[in-house]
């Protein structure tokens, strides 16, 4: 278990840390010393000084000098992405305006106008996304505009954000959860996009370690376990394609290279597997050293060299050669039949694609340099700046559209005359109708796709081709939020539906001026706000919108009463609260619902469990501050988790189960097995006979010889519930328990 509070382990002598610091800054310049020109050695010594002096009196949680921490970063940069020393300089300075009393102005008179900004970039980054408040989403847009004005502004963030989620065992467990969900939310996502596939992967793992250990120890001790058995395995598939590959006379590398434990992870979710039946634990890379004008000739070589020894399965084959993702990546993937039986993922690369692999956008501009044509990584910048025009969008719709329209994985279509648009997965025909032309879209009232009739919502897939079909009479209307996921699109589309509720709410002004006129107040913003809170309603123009609709009919106003020309709104009647309600449906004892403790003066505090998760004690869990319905307790694993954690730290409370053997806790179990007669029976004898676990509920549904069932029992606690399915699994013919949600929200 990750640790819970802020624990020093650092425990090195004055003249031992000293040491440390130069070995570390020496490894720096090592690890830079092909980039190193005449006079940035200089440079860097004077940045590494200023840095050493500005950050001397400080140190990070685990007690070590906080100088460690900015070389460690620019180490990340040169090392892992591929920066120079103009981001080395930046890495090093880049908690310097924030944290210390060097200004902005200190740095550009040291190191020029270039290297301040992208510190100044830094710094505000910084104040958005590790402010306490956490409320990340609010200044989103600030931290894309640094990514469009200067890339490498966010590249030395995620080298940042890195350092710290591979150091965040010093620091307490609720600053954890905070930091490891924005990790997963945000940075991962953003590290992927900017083609850092390893840095993505270890943002991911190093997020799961800390937000659901137990799945994460199980995964690498598994791993850990078969990992002789899988090295043999690996050896006999490569064994045969060395052969062969040796004849053609190309220059190659070909080993095995593990999959990481959040990848697993999602299989093992996604597909509903157990570990052993997770088929692509590891994948095989074949890298060729190309010369430019054969690399994709060389790589279909290799594909066909390894199709010839090993079946492959088609529908498997993946080519980005021909289309690069948008992030740079291009490589050939394909799934074979190998020894014993099992499905072997292989992905070709050259030289140069492997290093784009790898390093991303900075080995993007390597080899860009020289060429004048527009890049992939160019337009998505150019459709981020698109998006950040439109300034109405709330900002944590914002962030959510961001994540869906920009970070997620993309699909290739074509217009009807054979141009290719780049969309995220999960866009509609709606979604292609926006990216041709806003006209188009609004206009939209269906589409062929492949010469076939398809609805709006119809979801595209890779290689389609697309024709609008458009009527003057369309327009938008709200459930056309449903049909989309690009940026622009919802844009778009809530820009139409506000104008269109703002020609409404005119009328609904209209309504109000009269009552306002008939009590002597004026109709300003003060009196505006006043009624749209005591109606709960959270803007003046859905207040005017729902007056016209006569959804609110003003007949309250006559309780309000008039100062000057303000009105002031009646006291709010106090409603009797309303009763807990236990599992039999008597009112809950003050000792049953005093259940978790929170924060370190252990007090007792009034909660709810979230219907999204269902948690029981024993699982991780934090407390939540929700806007009308108190506090909720949620899993750590919970599907809402990360967003909550991400974008509302700050209203995330820490938790831990009291003990409480008197309540018990409804969850639920499905099991799937062999139909056999007498397996109900067998079940409920386990559970409620020998165990004696009370069951709520209980549905089966056989087909074809294979049952399924749905059993929701009331436990005491996480303990119990493992055993009640440890037992099940001994149960002859039961394949598989899982513990699933048993209420949707």
């Amino acid at each position: 278990m990750p640790t819970t509070d802020s624990i020093p382990i650092y425990t090195l002598t004055e003249a031992e840390e000293k040491k440390a610091i130069v070995r570390e800054y020496r490894s720096l310049l090592k690890a830079l010393k092909e980039k190193i020109k005449p006079g940035d050695k200089e440079l860097i010594r004077s940045a590494f000084e200023m840095a050493t002096d500005a950050h001397k009196t400080m140190r990070r949680k685990s007690g070590e000098p906080y100088i460690l921490h900015p070389i460690a970063v620019a180490k990340i940069c040169v090392e892992e992405i591929g920066l120079g020393v103009r981001s080395t300089i930046c890495a090093l300075m880049h908690d310097t305006v924030e944290d210390t009393d060097i200004t902005l102005d200190d740095v550009q008179r040291e190191f020029g106008f270039e290297i301040a900004k992208i510190v100044d970039g830094l710094t505000k980054i910084s104040t958005v996304m590790d402010a306490n408040t956490s409320q990340q989403a609010e200044n989103f847009k600030k931290i894309l505009l640094t990514l469009t004005d200067d890339p490498r502004v966010i590249l030395i963030k995620l080298a940042d954000r890195l350092h710290n989620m591979r150091t965040l065992d010093s620091v307490k467990r609720e600053k954890q959860l905070k930091i490891a969900s924005e990790t997963v939310y945000v940075y991962a996502p953003l590290a992927h996009r900017m083609g850092l596939y390893s840095i993505k992967t270890e943002m991911e793992d190093l997020s799961m370690k800390y937000m659901e250990t137990d799945t994460y120890k199980f995964i690498a001790k598994k791993l850990q376990e078969t990992k002789r058995e899988r090295t043999r395995f690996i050896n006999d598939f490569i064994r045969p394609l060395k052969e062969k590959l040796q004849t053609t006379g190309l220059d190659f590398d070909i080993y095995g290279r593990p999959k990481s434990i959040h990848s697993i992870w999602s299989k093992i979710k996604k597909k509903g597997v157990s570990f052993e039946e997770v088929y692509d634990l590891f994948a095989i890379r074949i890298i060729v050293n190309s010369l430019p004008e054969k690399e994709k000739e060389d790589c279909w070589k290799v594909y066909s060299i390894i199709t010839d020894e090993y079946n492959p399965s088609p529908e498997r084959l993946r080519d980005w050669l021909s289309n690069p993702k948008s992030n740079g990546y291009e490589a050939l993937h394909t799934t074979v039949m190998g020894p014993q039986g099992k499905w072997v993922e292989v992905q070709i690369r050259t030289k140069r694609m492997n290093e784009i692999a790898e390093k991303g956008l900075a080995a993007h501009w390597k080899y860009k340099e020289g060429k004048d044509d527009e890049s992939r990584f160019d337009k998505w910048f150019n459709q981020i700046r698109e998006a950040l025009a439109n300034q109405d969008t709330n900002s944590l719709d914002f962030l959510q559209d961001f994540k869906t329209s920009f970070l997620a994985e993309e699909i290739y279509v074509y217009t009807p005359k054979g141009d290719v648009k780049m969309l995220p997965i999960g866009a509609t025909a709606l979604d292609f109708a926006f990216s041709v032309h806003t006209a188009v879209g609004s206009k939209c009232i269906g589409a062929k796709v492949n010469h076939k009739l398809v609805p709006i919502g119809y979801k595209l897939r890779s290689g389609d081709q697309i024709e609008i079909i458009t009527s003057a009479k369309q327009k938008p209307n709200n459930e056309w939020l449903n049909f989309v996921v690009t940026t622009k699109a919802r844009a778009k589309i809530k820009d139409s539906l506000k104008e269109e509720k703002r020609q409404v709410a005119d009328q609904g002004k209209s309504i109000l001026e009269r009552k306002f006129n008939a009590m002597n107040a004026a109709m300003n913003q003060h009196n505006l706000e006043e009624l749209a809170g005591f109606y709960k309603i959270n803007s003046t123009l859905d207040l005017l919108y729902e007056i016209a609709i006569k959804k609110i009919d003003l007949k309250e106003l006559k309780e309000f009463t008039v100062h000057g020309d303000k009105i002031i709104s009646p006291k709010p009647i106090k409603i009797p609260e309303e009763k807990s309600v236990g599992i039999e449906g008597k009112p809950l004892s003050k000792k049953d619902t005093e259940l978790v403790i929170f924060g370190e003066s252990s007090d007792k505090i009034m909660y709810t469990l979230a219907n999204c998760c269902k948690p029981i004690p024993g699982d991780d869990v934090f407390g939540f501050i929700t806007t009308g319905e108190g506090l909720k307790i949620h899993r750590t694993n919970c599907p809402n988790a990360t967003r909550l954690l991400a974008n509302h730290a700050h209203r995330v409370v820490k938790t831990k189960w009291a003990k409480n053997k008197e309540i018990s806790f409804l969850t639920g179990l499905k099991i799937i097995g062999l139909d056999d007669v007498g397996v109900i029976h067998k079940i409920t004898n386990l559970i409620s006979g020998e165990l004696k676990v009370n069951i709520s509920a209980m549905s089966i549904e056989a087909n074809d010889g294979i049952f399924e069932g749905n059993v929701k029992v009331f436990v005491k606690d996480k303990e119990q519930l493992e055993n009640l399915v440890k037992n099940l699994l001994m149960l002859p013919g039961i394949e598989k328990v899982d513990r699933y949600e048993t209420e949707e929200k």
